[in-house]
């Protein structure tokens, strides 16, 4: 027996999966497990700058080898609809920085193509929803 539908009926999928429920929680997201290799490095601070969007101008010096970026709950926090709670993660291995997508909504771009995962150097910059970020290393 075949179901023939027409393409602009609706079809219900029950249950609903969770990131589809208006309850759903941030917190219930999972970070990928940390590596041993984070680290900062020792005489530079890395910098983040927004070069494009609601928030143009302002920079953020990680503390940490290990950040999440999003709109709400997250380690950086961004004022920009189109980014998810928990958007994406950079992780420092010294002079390279780890770019990972959190399987966002609206995805993660580097060098105008969506990716899931890219290695960002000095001068790197990348988009999430309207907001391009820089990526700096500044000796100490």
């Amino acid at each position: 027996m075949e179901i023939k539908r027409r393409a602009d009926q609706t079809v219900v999928i029950s249950p609903m999966p969770s990131f589809a429920r208006s309850d759903a929680v941030a917190a219930t997201h999972k970070l990928p497990p940390a590596d041993e290799g984070l680290h900062l490095p020792a005489k530079a601070d890395v910098l983040l700058t927004v070069t494009d969007g609601a928030e143009k101008g302002k920079t953020f010096t990680l503390s940490a080898p290990r950040v999440v970026i999003g709109r709400t709950g997250a380690d950086l926090v961004l004022n920009d609809p189109e980014i998810s709670r928990h958007h994406c993660l950079l992780e420092v291995r010294d002079r390279f920085v780890n770019l990972k997508d959190l399987d966002s909504t609206n995805g993660t771009f580097f060098e105008e193509e969506r990716v899931r995962a890219a290695v960002l150097q000095d001068g790197a910059e990348f988009r999430l929803g309207t907001t391009t970020i820089r990526l700096n290393f500044l000796a100490r």
